[in-house]
């Protein structure tokens, strides 16, 4: 089954359905700023979750756009304009932007839940917000656990420090993460280490190296950067003309682009380039027509 687009619907895909996904959905559909105009043609999301967060949801509404959930694309027929996904549907696109993310490189450290991640930009306002809960519950300045050794951690230890919290380092990788004692307002207070030995404080930060999820951009034969990301140029496009990426799927200038650039940021800067994009393919099909004619 295909969905295609007709001469005068112009039509953007986007594989993936993270925060990066739904900030360009927002931005494209002209709910970020109200100020500038909505795409003139159709948005297309494919999510690999069935599950429907609000914010999602709320997105499906727009009378644009049509969220695909559980359609993970799966393959990309860059010559054709042809996303393939897993359960076998094709979407012809005019533009197509790959969001979709990336993965812990290890296996996840038992009750890490219990702590803060620190992934990518995005995550410092939650740090920031957690920062001042344990600084109102402890009155004083908060002591910060920190695991990791890229630049992730780096970043990490940089917010921390911002916010108040003095943070210790650590390069070795936990067994745990220590939940607090019964009856406290704190999720995690150390970590503890193969060995038996532990460390302590008044919360606990893992900031591990992640990969990118690049499978769907090497069927498309999309180069590829050092660290295994996407490779996009400052205008976020792939070495594909009409292929964009953007999150944490994308590397721009060696590392990440979700530790360079905030959702918000990387779609604003997308949304640019995807409607310079479709202008300039509606233009071609305004020129076929009047050959044709």
């Amino acid at each position: 089954m295909s969905a295609t687009p007709s001469a005068t619907s112009l039509h953007i895909v986007i594989a993936g359905a993270g925060p990066a996904a739904q900030a360009l959905v927002r931005r494209l559909a002209g709910k970020s700023d109200p100020r500038q105009r909505p795409f003139n043609g159709t948005i297309t999301v494919l999510s690999n979750r069935d599950e429907c967060p609000d914010a999602l949801l709320a997105l499906a509404e727009l009378p644009q756009v049509s969220v695909r959930f559980g359609q993970a694309a799966s393959f990309i027929d860059s010559d054709a304009k042809i996303v393939t996904t897993v359960d076998g549907m094709e979407f012809a696109y005019d533009q197509l932007v790959i969001a979709t993310g990336s993965a812990p490189a290890l296996p996840p450290v038992t009750g890490a839940s219990r702590g803060l991640n620190y992934s990518t930009i995005d995550d410092a306002g939650a740090i920031g917000e957690a920062v001042k809960d344990v600084t109102r519950i402890v009155g004083r300045r908060p002591l910060g656990i920190l695991v990791g050794t890229g630049p992730a951690a780096g970043q990490a230890e940089a917010v921390l420090r911002a916010r108040g919290v003095r943070p210790v380092r650590t390069t070795l990788r936990p067994a745990a993460v220590v939940a607090s004692i019964a009856g406290s307002a704190l999720p995690a207070t150390g970590i503890l280490f193969e060995d038996g030995s532990s460390m302590n404080g008044d919360l606990v930060v893992l900031a591990e190296e992640r990969t990118a999820r690049n499978e769907l951009a090497e069927s498309a034969g999309l180069m590829t950067a050092h660290d295994g990301g996407i490779a996009v140029g400052r205008d976020l496009a792939t070495s594909v003309p009409g292929i964009w990426a953007i999150g944490d799927a994308a590397s721009c200038d060696g590392l990440r682009l979700g530790l360079l650039l905030s959702a918000e940021s990387s779609a604003m800067l997308c949304a640019s380039g995807l409607l310079l994009g479709t202008m300039g393919g509606s233009l071609g099909k305004a020129r076929e027509a009047q050959v044709a004619a």
